[in-house]
């Protein structure tokens, strides 16, 4: 079992940044992938970002050159580094991993407001 759980989120003006946390815990070797999804009311829940074990990062098309995953393994912690919020980037922010035996785990959500 995978443990996440999520930090970060809040209201911020258009233009501004955010940086979201999701610290994991459990059997967290079994990870293969952490990601960051998002759902807006009325809309389906989308992957904004995903980081590999080995680093590989895959972006939407929506967010490439504003939003940054990273992680650091030391403290099982993955980040998203959102810059320059636009208001259709507001939703439920939340994190994803996907282990082996196509295992996923959720956190619990965080929410991200941006006021135009």
């Amino acid at each position: 079992q995978v443990q996440l759980v999520e930090s970060g989120g809040g209201l911020v003006q258009a233009g501004g940044s955010l940086r979201l946390s999701c610290a994991a815990s459990g059997t967290i070797f079994s990870i293969k992938v952490m990601g960051w999804y998002r759902q807006a009311p009325g809309k389906q829940r989308e992957l904004v970002a995903a980081i590999t074990s080995g680093g590989i990062t895959t972006y939407v098309a929506s967010v490439k050159g504003r939003f940054t995953i990273s992680r650091d393994n030391a403290r099982n912690t993955v980040y998203l580094q959102m810059n320059s919020l636009k208001p259709e980037d507001a939703a439920v922010y939340y994190c994803n991993a996907a282990a082996v035996g196509r295992q996923n785990y959720w956190g619990q959500g965080t929410q991200v407001t941006v006021s135009s």
